[in-house]
């Protein structure tokens, strides 16, 4: 296939560029800044590198940097935010501080229209900005050809196909961000759309038959449509050799337990179902900060899969990790941590089981299309996320059994709204989140002094950006109205209107 590589330099952005690139129909691969010319030239039919973002300042000795001599490579080359400095920095041009960041929406005003790389764009675009560090003077045979009000030169190209932008077309902030990305891909470096998900499935099943061989092998299956896909594969490559874990840490949704039951007892699929929830909450108890519940919480999920595999003898730990977990736990060479994620970076150092990730590489709608080949349910292809530490990190603050009675119940029927309204499969995802605080209220004539929930509803086509969802008042005043009527230590209900960035998915 044609190839576009993606060098991360650590932007929390990196894996929705190839992301952006593979909705085109085009391969793209992430890939370390320390390959090297030469193995990149090895690349079959390589036809342009991206250099990502980043959070260093080029100019700093220890900031991340390719090898030089990537830029003699006979294919174009596009660098986004670090990547622009980066490629401006390397070819002679200047970068420094701004004097202000430049963060969230701008007005880019193209100074040549016609450009190849933005063409098609109006003379005026909104963009987003994430930086403080500027291209303050070019590189020879480099021209300007969009700038913004604090970015004089917000994004270059010369004639030998290197280009720089410095806002983020990756990102559906950006107006025809996309239209950026395909003027790169498809007219510039002439990528062909060879680039089909649906039809990885037979190739997943040999490699996971090829790298479990005959051991045998453990899988936490969650209900989701991530480690329901990792396990049809690894069951398709080793069969009987596998063997499904589901541990009800009490930290789950409303009739989660029971909804496993019922879509796995039919299946060839051995299913094991633990029930954990007192020794989980008592490690939990105490515990406020975010990352230590989700690290306590990993921690836990690996000691009681050891127990397991240990009696069955399993050698192998199947997880469906996906590629936006990796980069949010900072697992890349130079991203930082958002949150750890139960199956990244909330594990152990050490784990006595040989970890295997089928699905690391690929992300979520990716995952629902190889699901879908593979013959999974609706229900479960187009079920809302649920994170691995379950409603731990929906109740900010110290995890209770009441907390969690409440959080549950009030998640509950912000879901059965929105599948009353005919809206679940228009969000990506829809919750309750508990908060730490009490606040005055009037119920029956009487004053109340109970907990607020926030509901949290977002659009979003990759986990990586969302927005808030324009919920109809109606439906929100209907899960407003159930909630404090049906939970009885709730007395007010508030709505998060923030997108991500800058807030995140979740609240912890």
């Amino acid at each position: 296939m044609d190839t576009i590589v993606v060098m991360d330099f650590g932007g929390q952005y990196s894996h929705l560029i190839g992301r952006r690139i593979r909705d085109m129909g085009v391969y793209a691969e992430v890939i370390s800044p320390r390959r090297t010319k030469e193995s990149l030239e090895k690349i079959d039919d390589l036809r342009g590198v991206i250099l990502s973002g980043g959070a260093a300042s080029v100019y700093a000795d220890d900031s991340p940097k390719p090898d030089r001599e990537i830029l003699d490579l006979k294919v174009p080359i596009l660098g986004i935010c670090y990547g622009h400095q980066l490629l401006a920095h390397m070819t002679g041009g200047k970068v420094e501080s701004g004097d202000v960041g430049e963060y969230g929406i701008s007005n880019l005003s193209l100074t040549v229209p016609n450009s190849e790389l933005l063409r098609g764009l109006n003379e005026q675009e909104e963009v987003w900005m994430n930086h403080k560090d500027r291209v303050v003077s070019m590189p020879e045979k480099y021209s300007v050809v969009a700038s913004t009000e604090s970015s004089p030169i917000a994004a270059f190209a010369n004639n030998s196909g290197r280009y720089g932008v410095q806002f983020h077309p990756e990102v559906t902030h950006t107006s025809k961000g996309e239209k950026v990305l395909e003027n790169f891909a498809l007219s510039i470096c002439e990528a062909k759309r060879d680039w089909d998900p649906s039809g990885l499935a037979p190739k997943l099943v040999d490699r996971a038959k090829d790298y479990i061989g005959t051991r045998k092998a453990i899988i936490g299956l969650s209900g989701g449509v991530d480690s329901t896909t990792a396990a049809r594969i690894v069951g398709k490559a080793i069969g009987n050799d596998l063997t499904a874990i589901y541990v009800d840490t009490g930290l789950m949704r409303q009739g989660e337990t029971n909804s496993i039951k019922s879509t796995f007892e039919n299946s060839d699929l051995e299913l094991i179902v633990l029930d954990r929830e007192a020794e989980f909450l008592e490690k939990l108890e105490g515990v406020k900060d975010p990352e230590e519940k989700r690290k306590i919480i990993g921690n836990t999920f690996i000691e009681v899969f050891t127990e397991k595999a240990r009696s069955i003898g399993a050698e192998v730990l199947v997880q469906g990790t996906i590629y936006s977990d990796i980069i949010e736990s900072g697992s890349t060479t130079h991203s930082d941590t958002i949150k750890s994620h139960h199956n990244v970076g909330g594990l152990p150092e050490k784990v006595d089981l040989d970890i295997y990730e089928p699905l690391k590489d690929l992300y979520k709608d990716e995952v629902r299309q190889i699901g879908k080949s593979l013959g999974l349910p609706e229900e479960i292809i187009n079920r809302h996320v649920f994170p691995g530490p379950g409603l731990a990190i929906r109740i900010v603050g110290e995890v209770t059994p009441k907390r969690v009675e409440i959080v549950r119940h009030a998640s509950n029927i912000v879901e059965n709204e929105l599948k009353s309204a005919g809206l679940y499969e228009d969000v990506w995802m829809g919750f309750a989140v508990l908060l730490p605080v009490k606040s005055v209220g009037v119920q029956g004539d009487l004053r109340s002094y109970k907990y607020p929930i926030a509901l949290r509803i977002v659009e979003s086509e990759d986990a990586m950006t969302a927005n808030f969802a324009r919920i109809p008042f109606k439906v929100l005043e209907s899960m407003s109205t159930r909630i404090t009527n049906e939970i009885d230590r709730v007395n007010r209900v508030l709505y998060d209107v923030s997108n991500k960035p800058p807030a995140t998915m979740e609240w912890e």
